[in-house]
């Protein structure tokens, strides 16, 4: 059972790094003092997030590539009459290439 307090004082500063920190890893700030002072390693759920984000930028990519790759084919059987913009896929797919370094990038 939890039932000693360590006071401690820090800074305006401080106080907010310990807080972004301690929200990065989806725990409260004492949760987070606490992990580390007794030498937890605490790990951050924004890479998580991230990675998650990624996958699915990912699998739209799949899609509009499956898209294209359909286009490139000819008419495929059940395709007929279906209209494809070309030129509108292929910004979506530059787009989402984009976005998809942008967050690789944003990973440290």
């Amino acid at each position: 059972m939890r039932s000693k307090r360590i006071f401690i004082r820090v800074s305006d500063e401080e106080k907010a790094e310990i807080a972004e920190s301690a929200d990065g890893c989806s725990i409260s700030s004492g949760a987070y003092l606490r992990a580390l002072g007794i030498g937890h390693q605490v790990k951050s759920t924004l890479d998580q997030q991230m990675i998650l984000k990624i996958l699915r930028i990912n699998a739209d990519q799949g899609r509009l590539g499956g898209l294209l790759k359909l286009w490139l084919s000819g008419a495929e059987k059940g395709t007929e009459g279906m209209s494809l913009d070309i030129r509108d896929l292929l910004r979506q797919i530059e787009n989402t290439q984009k976005e998809l370094k942008e967050c690789v990038g944003s990973l440290k």
